[in-house]
């Protein structure tokens, strides 16, 4: 793994679709990728101007090194297949899709996006039941991203959000396993109260003891905070490269396993340093 090959999505920030001097602040941020939303934020009677107005933002450009992803309504609203067929003329860096609870929602949406790649919402108990499926549809559509809608499964399962999510660590451990299964990221959902910095750095936390690639964000103040915690530490860098550095040597080129600082050390460990070390490159200011 390179770092020119590889994307971070340690902060990801929704803004309302609808709101063009949004749109235009975000150029400004430190995100790592953008998500102009026509569903949620946007209320029925300006969905086509919301369209219009992120469309021609995409368009437009100048996110620079930032991921712009277009959140389209569900394929089964009145709105979803114009927002698809809206996205496809823009040309977003992805399309995310909200509502998919099956592999043929997947293939549906990929069938409407002319190539670009998508990203998915797992918000739904079906989908959780159905995430192997789901992950399968990546080899018939441009899938490489899962993004944990934790509101909507609070309201749909009527588990509580309380208690450092225990309700919901299942479904979002199962989400990361189905990820890596089929080489997907995985970003968690959001935390609503963007004034409680203790409260979503613990969360933030807790995802990178998950597995999560980053988390989805409500507020500009949250960036920072997400792209510091879903970053790797010095030191954790430091381990990285002195395991490929090690790995390197003409005398270890065939071997499985060596011995660093007296610790042992297997190619699994080489793999692992390496995608820390595509990070900390990739996140260099």
């Amino acid at each position: 793994m390179t770092s020119s090959a590889f994307r971070p999505r340690r902060s990801v920030l929704y803004m309302p679709g609808a709101n063009a001097r949004a749109l235009e602040k975000a150029k400004t941020l430190a995100a790592d990728a953008v998500i102009l939303d026509l569903e949620d934020s946007v209320a029925p009677e300006a969905k086509a101007d919301a369209r219009a107005t992120a469309c021609a933002a995409i368009s437009a450009g100048g996110y620079g090194h930032r991921e712009v992803v277009l959140r389209v309504n569900g394929l089964e609203t009145p709105w979803g297949e114009q927002d698809m067929a809206a996205a496809t003329a823009a040309r977003p860096d992805a399309i995310l899709v909200p509502k998919v609870s099956s592999a043929a929602d997947v293939i549906r949406a990929g069938a409407l996006s002319s190539g670009l790649p998508l990203w998915v919402m797992i918000e739904t108990p079906l989908a959780i039941l159905n995430l192997k499926e789901i992950g399968e549809a990546a080899r018939a559509a441009r899938l490489v991203c899962f993004v944990l809608g934790t509101n909507d499964l609070l309201k749909e399962t009527r588990m509580k959000g309380s208690d450092a999510r225990a309700a919901l660590v299942p479904a979002l451990s199962q989400t990361v396993l189905a990820a890596r299964a089929f080489g997907l990221d995985c970003i968690d959902g959001v935390y609503n109260d963007f004034r409680d910095e203790a409260g979503f750095s613990a969360e933030c936390e807790q995802g990178v003891r998950l597995g999560m690639d980053g988390k989805t964000l409500i507020h500009p103040t949250q960036i920072d905070i997400s792209n510091r915690i879903f970053s790797p530490a010095e030191s954790e860098t430091a381990w990285a490269r002195k395991i490929m550095e090690a790995f390197a040597l003409p005398e270890n080129a065939a071997k499985g396993v060596i011995t660093v600082d007296g610790r042992m050390v297997e190619r699994l460990h080489l793999a692992m340093a390496e995608r820390i070390d595509a990070i900390a490159r990739a996140v260099a200011p």
